[in-house]
């Protein structure tokens, strides 16, 4: 047994701790008996970083039981591990190298604990994919490398290991290595190096081994070394999960442990989702001798304001001048490990933080491939997810949540799904075709009065002949809604009726020319048109809307300004006709410039749009005639708005 190298874990370090830097956290992953554990037990052995006498203990245990000695066995921590030949749990060790510390995770094979082995992973930054040098490139090898570029593992290094039950052969070698290289390329990501090993012996683990003579390149601890150290949390925005409140005496302590960013006594901090504001009187840290002068990423702090907020556990403590985003609904790519399927409306608690809620599965727009990661996936909707599976799904909570894209800000940006008592799955927040709701919901105006009008809503009714409300035909471009409004406004002004048509045409050209078509601004758009349908409405108008309008939490917005002019005052016209049928129609050409790349966020094609969940009225223009869709439109609005209405029908179809 070769003796260990010297300058290891055991030996005192000549070099001070900040001049190393902070500890980089690598994952050790792969197929289940692909080697793993041995491995890094060979290469805690071979760097010294060892106790004393652990390999003794390991080789009595091994003779005790007539079993042959095994490098896993240094880090395999249960008896059923031991028993199994499998790891179970991912179990942490610290490491150093000449050049760095190391926090190495090492991570569960088996499919039964995938769990495991993304726990193990989420808080690392890079990782080593082992793979069996004669068995290459197995499920789980492409499943793990995967979900370490779903988890935002940063650098990869990894290990062909075995090379001894290949006889070193150079030939099988560069298969593997161009295989996973095709593979890990696919996915966007490339490995900072490939290493033939044989852990078993210690082969170019820490030294460069005499039996692969025709490999030139780094061993694996120097490969690792290599890798690029851990990013700063402290440089991105301030996040701080408030954990809990308690009361000492006269203070009220906001409780959480800082994400990323920093903080100092005097700052302004923002509290999301309840966009409550203060300032930082005092920071205190437990078993601290003084309040502390500033507290940075992965500090448990407690925060003394100047005023005595109510914030609860959830929200999240940020500067105002880089606040987190705020929406009830959002993409992500979700890893599926419950017992049951995944399907659209199911329900579940969503852990994000210190935040919990309950969340509903929107849609599930895509499930991947990780056989062929270049095929994208299953396209259109999906009808479940399978255990194990990977999806991009939309997800949609009862509350509203303050995150951060994961790209952004990880610590922020990633999340749980628990059912019952059990974690079901995990995913990463990806906010594309979805807009930060925060400016949409965020009132700035203050010293304001409502105007009491001399004329009411009754005595303009009677002098109509009708109510007031508002219509709101929404659906995809080319499902008919602008069609179907103008249509409905000469019809019902000829019969006496004061109606007015809003669409794009006549807002974009003055309202809000000032708007892009990017989620945020179409969101805007739709808010400023909701509250001017609002204003025609309380006035006596029968305003009929004809916008794609795609999201769901825009349309209730512009119901809730509706609803302050009286009850039944916005409903909700649901124009349906299929994707196909509207793309066919194209009446300005928008779906073919969308589909050459020259429309940018167009919905339905690269843009999301959520259908209504329980419309009043559904209009079906891809089976029926505009005729017959004219006429469902104007019975409707002739028995909602007349001055004794006909009992309320909940979602009637033409």
């Amino acid at each position: 047994m070769p003796s260990p190298e010297p300058g290891g874990a055991g030996t005192p370090a000549s070099t001070a701790s900040e001049r190393r830097g902070k500890p980089l956290r690598i994952v050790v992953v792969g197929h289940v008996d692909h080697g793993k554990s041995t491995l890094i037990g060979r290469l805690l052995h071979d760097s010294g970083a060892l106790p004393e006498g652990k390999v003794a203990a390991v080789e009595a245990m091994c003779r005790r039981r007539a079993m042959v000695f095994e490098w896993a066995f240094v880090m395999d921590a249960f008896q059923a591990e031991r028993d199994q030949a499998v790891t179970i749990d991912a179990a942490h060790v610290w490491f150093r190298s000449p050049r760095r510390d190391y926090v190495i995770v090492d991570a569960p094979g088996h499919r039964e604990f995938v769990k495991n082995m993304v726990s193990g992973a989420a808080s690392c930054d890079a990782g080593v994919l082992v793979i069996d040098a004669g068995e290459g490139i197995r499920e789980q090898s492409r499943r793990h490398a995967y979900l370490l570029h779903l988890l935002g593992v940063g650098e990869t290094v990894v290990a062909v290991n075995k090379m001894d039950s290949i006889a070193f052969d150079a030939g099988r070698y560069a298969a593997v290595e161009a295989g996973i290289r095709d593979y890990l390329g696919a996915l966007g990501a490339v490995p900072r190096q490939v290493v033939p090993i044989a852990a078993r012996d210690g082969d170019n683990v820490v030294r460069p081994s005499p039996r692969m003579p025709w490999y030139a390149g780094p061993s694996l601890r120097d490969a690792l070394d290599s890798l690029a150290p851990p990013g700063g949390r402290e440089d991105l925005p301030f996040r701080m999960p408030v954990q809990d409140v308690y009361h000492f005496d006269e203070r009220r302590i906001v409780a959480g442990r800082v994400e990323s960013g920093r903080l100092r006594p005097g700052d302004e901090v923002l509290f999301s989702p309840s966009n409550k504001t203060a300032r930082v009187a005092r920071i205190e840290a437990w078993n601290a001798p003084a309040p502390v002068a500033e507290a940075a990423a992965g500090r448990a702090i407690g925060l003394i304001l100047d005023e005595p907020l109510f914030v609860e556990r959830g929200e999240t403590a940020s500067h105002r001048d880089r606040p987190p985003i705020e929406t009830d609904v959002f993409r992500a790519w979700l890893f599926w490990l419950g017992r049951e399927p995944l399907r659209p409306g199911a329900r579940c608690v969503l852990r994000l933080a210190t935040a919990e809620t309950p969340v509903e599965v929107q849609s599930i727009d895509r499930l991947i491939d990780i056989d062929d990661p270049t095929a994208g996936g299953s396209g259109g909707e999906a009808a479940e997810v399978a255990r194990d599976g990977i999806a991009e799904v939309v997800l949609r909570t009862r509350a509203m949540l303050a995150l951060d894209e994961y790209a952004a800000n990880p610590r922020t940006g990633r999340f749980v799904l628990v059912q019952g008592r059990d974690i079901a799955g995990g995913g990463v927040v990806d906010m594309r075709g979805y807009p930060d709701q925060r400016p949409l919901i965020t009132g700035k105006s203050t010293n304001i009065s409502a105007v009491e009008h001399a004329v009411g809503r009754a005595d303009r009714a009677r002098r109509n002949g009708h109510r007031g409300g508002v219509v709101w035909l929404t659906g995809l471009s080319g499902a008919g809604k602008s069609t179907l409004a103008v249509a409905a406004e000469r019809h019902l002004f000829r019969k006496g009726y004061q109606v007015y048509v809003l669409d794009g045409d006549n807002v974009r050209g003055g309202l809000n020319a000032n708007l892009g078509f990017s989620p945020g601004d179409r969101a805007e758009n739709i808010r400023r048109v909701g509250e001017v349908a609002a204003l025609f409405a309380d006035c006596g108008l029968i305003v009929l809307t004809a916008f794609i309008s795609p999201y769901r939490s825009d349309r209730e917005r512009a119901r809730a300004a509706a609803a302050r002019g009286g009850a039944n005052a916005f409903h909700e016209a649901y124009v349906r006709a299929p994707l196909a049928v509207c793309e066919a129609r194209d009446p300005k050409g928008l779906y073919r410039r969308a589909r050459a790349g020259e429309i940018a966020d167009f919905t339905g094609v690269s843009a999301p749009y959520e259908p209504p969940s329980r419309p009043e009225l559904v209009i079906d223009t891809g089976d029926h005639s505009i005729e017959r869709s004219l006429r469902a439109l104007t019975d409707y609005v002739e028995r909602s708005f007349a001055l004794a209405p006909a009992a309320p029908r909940d979602a009637e179809r033409s």
